[in-house]
Formats: structure tokens, C-alpha cells, sequence
């Protein structure tokens, strides 16, 4: 009986342990992430059970009017208007487990184009993020560095 009991103490800590780590994890990819070309940051952020990102820095923010840059490459007209800085351009990630979130959507403002799209964190300040068409075989992995990590 005391065996028993001193088992079952031990599982339920272990559980409501790693319980604890995996919300603790899921979180991590929270925090301002500089692109791999040094020309952009992007806000991770979360709403409700999904992750979301938006373009919070710009190395070149304006054109050469000196206005603020817009979506000009957008394939819809009405969209070329906005302002890329605030711009959402990563959102639907479901967190999978093993530092992996999947099932996204990025948007290219370089093209205008719409990816599905992965991330995987490397450790707690290199983030994989792979666009691709299709299946993730046929697409391209951009490394970000981690900026600023959620307080």
C-alpha cells in the first residue's frame, strides 16, 4: 500500500510537471523576431489558442516620397494601400508540440504572395519559419533571430 501510494504521488507531480512545461513552451515563440535579411521584425503574438505575427519594424520604413511603405505588391488593389508597418503577415499557427508550429499562413509583401507555413524554434533566440506551396518539401526556410522575448 505505501509503495502504491508513493507511485502514485510521483506520477501525478511528473504530470502536472510536464503539464506546466508544455503550456510553458507553446509560448515561447512569443517575442519580436528580426527576418534573416535584417530588413524586417515581426511582433509574434497570441489570440485565443493560435499564434499570429505583424510587421512591427522596418529597416527601410519609408519610399522615396518619404511616405510610409505600403503593400504596393499586393495582387489586390484595394489591399496596395496599406501600410506594411502594423501589417499582419503570419497568422493561424496551431502549436504541434516539440517547439513546432504548424498548420500557418505567411504573407510575402516582397511578392505578394501567400504561403502556407511552419516555424520550428531552433533554441530561445533562432526561429526556422518555412514557407512553401503545397507540401513542405518544395518551399524556403528563412532563420530569424529572436529581438525581444515576451515579457
Amino acid at each position: 500500500m505505501r509503495y502504491t501510494l508513493k507511485t502514485l504521488l510521483i506520477t501525478t507531480l511528473f504530470y502536472l510537471t510536464s503539464s506546466v512545461l508544455f503550456a510553458q513552451n507553446a509560448d515561447a515563440v512569443l517575442g519580436v523576431w528580426k527576418n534573416g535579411e535584417g530588413t524586417g521584425m515581426v511582433q509574434i503574438y497570441k489570440k485565443g489558442e493560435k499564434y499570429y505575427g505583424k510587421i512591427v519594424w522596418l529597416k527601410v520604413p519609408n519610399d522615396a516620397d518619404g511616405k510610409p511603405r505600403t503593400d504596393v505588391n499586393n495582387p489586390e488593389p484595394k489591399l496596395q494601400s496599406r501600410t506594411l508597418k502594423g501589417l499582419e503577415n503570419l497568422r493561424d499557427f496551431v502549436y504541434k508540440g516539440q517547439n513546432k508550429w504548424e498548420d500557418g499562413r505567411v504573407y510575402d509583401p516582397k511578392n505578394g504572395n501567400d504561403y502556407s507555413c511552419e516555424m520550428k524554434l531552433i533554441d530561445d533566440n533562432t526561429l526556422e519559419v518555412r514557407g512553401f506551396i503545397g507540401v513542405s518539401l518544395f518551399g524556403r526556410t528563412d532563420v530569424w533571430k529572436r529581438q525581444v522575448k515576451k515579457s
